[in-house]
């Protein structure tokens, strides 16, 4: 009701004003405010080009501003700290995070006047000036700068911070920066805060590195469908690999015990053969071996089922246990042979 009784007392243009302020605030899903200090009319106006269709800004008198964030209320009213020298309301229904990223990335570089506090460490670099011999070697030495005539021109000889974030740029260094061309601060809109779904995010929040974020959430979700595959806990994203790894098990189980399945057959018969070729290989008198095994050589171990090869990457430890049980099957199955062979030929 406060709100209302000083909306009552203003003068009919600030009511008007401030209600378009409201409406302007209530259309979209995030509002935010923005600095404006410092940046030109034109560059302003290019600004708002540019966000047409993502984003929109509104200026006004702070007094009206904040009239209007206080009769939105809602938790918006959070943004009137913000309300302080040159800023304007900025509204989007794209999500905060989006908003700060567009923001930043049409900031462009700007000189610095005298009398403006540096927004980081200002540093000429080394290497040619470009500017031919004479007093702004002095200007340049004034201001800090390794600087010497070398080769028909001034040299910077070394990287040299002449200011310090947070310090104040006097007319001597406005001047030599202007004349070697360097913009030491960026020209932008300037997020102060943002409100969205009743959260209130400051820049702080809102930077943050997509790729990083991005490889955190690969990485977490594959620590989830390891810890669901090892809990044999079945889900959407990991049945088929519970599946593949229960097959495999089954598969090993069914080889060492020489379940005569029509799974496991052919594999047993392919086990069977490659340890009567290896055992005929090692006969030295070709014609005590039947016809159809003289000259022959033995044969490759069987490759690893797929299964096999899927539980072996997902789950060492079981696939140990498969491996060792297959090694306890093979050295069975190679003394079966060795009998059955020496019974054959006995």
């Amino acid at each position: 009701m406060s709100s209302v009784r000083k909306t009552e007392t203003i003068p009919q243009w600030k009511q008007e004003e401030v209600d378009e302020l409201v409406d302007f605030i209530e259309s979209f899903n995030s509002v935010g405010i923005v600095g404006v200090a410092g940046i030109p009319s034109r560059q302003l106006q290019a600004m708002r080009r540019e966000l047409h269709g993502s984003a929109d800004v509104r200026m006004s008198r702070n007094t009206l501003t904040v009239r209007a964030l206080e009769e939105v209320n809602d938790g918006v009213e959070e943004l009137t700290q913000y309300v302080s020298g040159q800023v304007a309301l900025i509204g989007t229904n794209d999500n905060p995070f989006g908003l700060f990223k567009q923001l930043e990335a049409s900031k462009t570089p700007a000189p610095i006047n005298a009398g403006e506090v540096a927004p980081n460490d200002v540093v000429i670099p080394e290497g040619d000036t470009g500017v031919d011999p004479g007093p702004f070697v002095g200007e340049l030495q004034t201001v800090g700068a390794a600087a010497r005539i070398q080769d028909g021109s001034i040299m910077v000889t070394e990287d040299s911070k002449v200011l310090s974030e947070g310090e104040v740029v006097d007319d001597d260094l406005a001047n030599v920066l202007t004349e070697l061309g360097i913009e030491p601060k960026e020209v932008g809109l300037d997020l102060k805060g943002v409100y969205s779904d009743g959260v209130l995010f400051e820049p702080d929040e809102l930077e943050i590195d997509v790729d990083e974020y991005e490889a955190d959430i690969r990485s977490a979700a594959a620590a989830a469908r390891n810890l669901s595959v090892n809990a044999a806990y079945p889900t959407a994203a990991t049945a088929g690999t519970l599946l593949a790894k229960a097959s495999g098990e089954a598969k090993s189980v069914g080889l060492f015990a020489e379940i005569e399945s029509p799974d496991v057959v052919p594999d047993l018969i392919g086990k069977a053969d490659a340890q009567l070729r290896a055992l005929a290989a090692q006969i030295d008198d070709e014609e005590a071996l039947p016809e159809e095994l003289q000259g022959v050589e033995a044969a490759p171990a069987p490759e690893t089922d797929d299964a096999d090869e899927e539980e072996q990457a997902e789950e060492e430890d079981d696939s140990d246990d498969a491996e060792a049980a297959d090694d306890d099957a093979d050295d069975d199955d190679g003394d079966d042979g060795g009998e059955g062979l020496g019974a054959m030929f006995g």
